[in-house]
């Protein structure tokens, strides 16, 4: 399967949104393979948002980011990055789609609720940037065969491989969790 990046902004925490934000990625099925609360500091903000970094509106990213912790996760799933950002909405909310993550719930450019990676490759530079391999778990979900068909279940990227498997495709009804060396 799969896997992308998520920032969920201080626009997504000051507004107490998480919990609203969450449930549509876990609606779609997308699963969540890991998720921590952190703060961003200035110097992981200009490795992020590199090709920002000499655009006069730079400090308002700064400053946008750093307004309070973040909520940043690691999703699972067929075309998951394209599906996420699908979910998201074009980044301006007032232009993003009713019905997108954005269109919902932004009104801003900039607090725009959240960061979505924007290609594969781009996806694994964050999540490694964000995150220890141990951090990062392996499970099935119950409900995966009434969400893909079985010419649907594929063995994860190169890169996330993942532990304990026996076989490509592991017991779909265990719920058993395993960390990722």
């Amino acid at each position: 399967m799969e896997q992308t990046f998520v920032i969920l902004k201080p626009s997504t925490i000051s507004r107490s949104l998480v919990g609203d934000i969450i449930e549509r990625y876990q609606r779609k099925g997308l699963l969540i393979a890991g998720i921590k609360m952190m703060r961003l500091d200035e110097e992981i903000l200009r490795v992020h948002y590199a090709h920002l970094v000499d655009r006069p509106f730079f400090p308002l990213i700064l400053d946008s980011m750093m307004a309070t912790p973040v909520i940043v996760m690691v999703l699972e799933g067929n075309d998951a990055v394209e599906v996420v950002r699908t979910m998201t909405g074009a980044t301006n909310g007032r232009k993003a789609a009713p019905g997108t993550i954005r269109g919902d719930f932004s009104m801003s450019g900039q607090e725009n609720i959240v960061h979505a990676s924007d290609s594969v490759g781009n996806a694994r530079i964050e999540i490694e940037r964000f995150f220890r391999p141990e951090e990062i778990f392996s499970y099935s979900l119950v409900t995966q065969s009434a969400l893909y068909a079985p010419d649907e279940l594929c063995p994860p990227p190169r890169g996330f491989a993942r532990t304990h498997r026996s076989n490509q495709q592991e017991n779909l009804h265990s719920p058993t969790l395993h960390s990722r060396p």
